[in-house]
């Protein structure tokens, strides 16, 4: 499962805004999400991923790299739970994911340019 420009679905703190801003000739702009080239914004949002999803994390059955979700299980009926169970939290929160990206039930997949199998 992919995020959705994962970095865009971070809020920024208000007192931090007046840190981001951008002026140009039509005006004074604050980022009000985080924007990609900030420091920090990297690690931020694995942090916030694997908060969010600490519990499916370390119940061994969820990886997570930056903004890539991976879920593997030993059957069908699980792998569904699994799936249900990620895509609950992210409702609640607003943490979009981009279907279009999106592998599901997969026996093998590329994950960071290896395959990757359960075999």
């Amino acid at each position: 499962m992919d995020c959705m420009k994962g970095f865009h679905q971070n809020g920024v703190e208000p007192n931090s805004m007046k840190l981001l801003r951008i002026i140009c000739h039509m005006g004074i702009y604050e980022y009000t999400r985080m924007p990609f080239g900030i420091k920090n914004a990297p690690a931020h949002f694995p942090r916030m991923m694997d908060t969010i999803f600490q519990e499916e994390i370390l119940e061994g059955w969820m990886v997570v790299y930056i903004d890539d979700i991976i879920i593997y299980s030993e059957t069908w009926e699980d792998h569904i739970q699994y799936i249900d169970r990620v895509l609950s939290k992210c409702t609640p929160i607003n943490l979009k994911v981009s279907l279009r990206k999106c592998n599901f039930g997969k026996k093998e997949l590329l994950a960071l340019g290896n395959k990757v199998s359960g075999l």
